[in-house]
């Protein structure tokens, strides 16, 4: 078993080798997402397993509240709604979950935020695929290389590490970041 010590200190050594890329980035995600937000449009949000969780929390901060009293902004996690899942999982397969979603939901105004740890989750890459072909914008969490989804997003965070745990630690303080600097800008 390893030493929580050990554990803490490679979070730690990953959050630094990402920090600037997450700082130089968040300004530009941010804006994609406060220009869709004042136009009316919403930032769908997805991902699988504990990404499906944190597409869930950052959704969450945005329709509720992050730590500002102000309206509640439009965002979707497209994790949450079990019955079209499974039914577009049975009918059309699990790769096409995100994507059917974006297609009957969005519009080329929209923001996609799109989360794989590996970057090649093949119902994220779909979605992904999806959003381009509608337009949208796209925002991607990843691991170290990006994967196919880094591939194609205009923003790409890409933790600097190729362990899940350690992805997914450094995810959560980068949409923290972003849900901040979202609220941020739209309370002015």
């Amino acid at each position: 078993m390893r030493d929580f010590k050990e554990i803490a200190e490679e979070h730690i050594r990953v959050l630094q080798d990402s920090i600037e890329l997450y700082r130089q980035n968040l300004k530009q995600a941010a804006q994609l997402c406060i220009n869709a937000l004042a136009g009316k449009a919403r930032i769908l949000v997805c991902g699988n397993g504990g990404s499906a969780a944190d597409a869930q929390h950052f959704a969450a901060e945005l329709v509720g509240r992050y730590e500002t009293e102000r309206k509640g902004l439009a965002a979707i996690a497209l994790s949450t709604d079990t019955s079209a899942i499974t039914a577009i999982g049975n009918d059309y397969g699990f790769d096409e979950v995100f994507s059917r979603q974006i297609r009957a939901l969005a519009c080329k105004e929209d923001v996609l935020v799109a989360i794989s740890t590996s970057g090649n989750s093949s119902n994220i890459v779909q979605a992904a695929k999806e959003a381009r072909e509608a337009g949208m914008k796209i925002i991607a969490f990843t691991g170290q290389n990006g994967g196919r989804l880094g591939e194609m997003a205009d923003v790409l965070f890409a933790a600097a590490s190729k362990r899940t745990a350690r992805i997914q630690e450094i995810h959560e303080i980068g949409l923290h970041a972003l849900a901040e600097a979202i609220e941020t800008e739209t309370c002015r």
